[in-house]
């Protein structure tokens, strides 16, 4: 199964919506890890998911979160 990173840039002021909307939608990605800058000041979040393509990595998130983010396919590699 493909690889892909989503990635969500959204502004301070819908940073508590973005989490948010995670709230009765049922994805894997709930309550998983993830990385964020948000209490730095960035206001970007990414997940590491699992789907057939990047449509289907993308309807793993709220569709108010989906909408903003990208779905990027990625592999492992050994750095040299």
């Amino acid at each position: 199964m493909p690889l892909f990173l989503l990635h969500n840039r959204h502004t301070a002021g819908d940073c508590g919506v973005v989490f948010a909307a995670f709230r009765g939608f049922p994805s894997p990605l709930r309550h998983s890890a993830a990385l964020a800058t948000c209490r730095g000041g960035g206001h970007e979040v990414w997940w590491r998911t699992t789907a057939a393509d990047e449509t289907t990595a993308l309807r793993q998130l709220p569709s108010y979160v989906a909408t903003t983010s990208t779905a990027t396919r990625v592999e492992w590699f050994d750095t040299p």
